[in-house]
């Protein structure tokens, strides 16, 4: 039965594609049918997460790329495209925090942050609209930002900034892309992944309560999501950002 996505046969590039979420999105993915660049600063990670998309009888090719370096995330757009012709879409995981009391961050973790979690969204996402508008095709990018970029972000506040940024981002990039180019952001709350997990057992970010544990994502939740922004069923989608985080969000503060 024809699922709806309209993915099947279609090549997109997963940046950050070599674990948690970035891996779950890869193989969503090729589980519709849709061929996939795998890009992650680690290449071994990004070719394990090939092998398995390719068990599903598809396309992969893995890439190893640091895209905070805007040549590198321009290269990392370019070797998909040749490597699997005409994109469809490029779902960017990458990101991750600083944790420190604004008092006590410094300049170099502050401008870090933004590299990870803002200025690379930016020279993919260009990236693949300059070369979508030379082929005079359409194109998606669907981006991982956080509720941190919506609430306060308590000891990790230049990564919340950040956040921020790229959610407005998402909106003007929407707005001066339409037609050619939907751009969507998913917005996550806590989720389970192997990096989050390995913080909470060394102590360097507390466990949060039960209660929010709970309601918890895990991977793939946040996976499906961008997979939909991606697809077909979303065609009149663009600069928004979907909050997947189990409700925590709409609960009411005073009780």
């Amino acid at each position: 039965m024809d699922s709806g996505f309209g993915l099947s046969g279609s090549a997109f590039a997963v940046i950050g594609a070599g674990q948690g979420i970035g891996r779950a999105t890869a193989l969503l993915l090729a589980g519709q049918g849709a061929n996939v660049a795998l890009v992650d600063e680690v290449e071994d990670r990004a070719r394990a997460v090939a092998r398995e998309a390719e068990a599903r009888g598809v396309g992969a090719v893995s890439l190893g790329a640091d895209v905070t370096d805007a040549r590198a995330a321009d290269d990392a757009i370019a070797r998909a495209w040749k490597e699997l012709g005409a994109l469809a879409g490029v779902i960017n995981i990458v990101g991750s925090a600083s944790w420190a009391t604004l008092a006590e961050m410094d300049q170099a973790t502050w401008q870090r942050d933004f590299r990870v979690n803002l200025d690379q969204h930016w020279y993919i996402a260009r990236s693949a609209e300059a070369r979508w508008r030379g082929a005079d095709a359409a194109g998606s990018v669907v981006v991982v930002a956080s509720v941190s970029g919506v609430f306060a972000s308590p000891r990790h506040g230049a990564y919340g900034a950040a956040k921020a940024g790229l959610l407005s981002l998402v909106r003007t990039m929407a707005e001066e892309w339409w037609p050619r180019v939907r751009v969507n952001a998913v917005v996550p709350g806590a989720v389970r992944t192997p990096r989050i997990e390995g913080m909470w057992q060394s102590g360097a970010i507390p466990r949060p309560a039960a209660d929010v544990v709970d309601r918890m994502a895990e991977p793939e939740d946040i996976a499906g999501a961008a997979v939909f922004l991606s697809s077909a069923l979303a065609r009149r989608i663009t600069g928004q950002a979907i909050v997947v985080d189990g409700g925590t969000s709409t609960r009411f503060p005073y009780s």
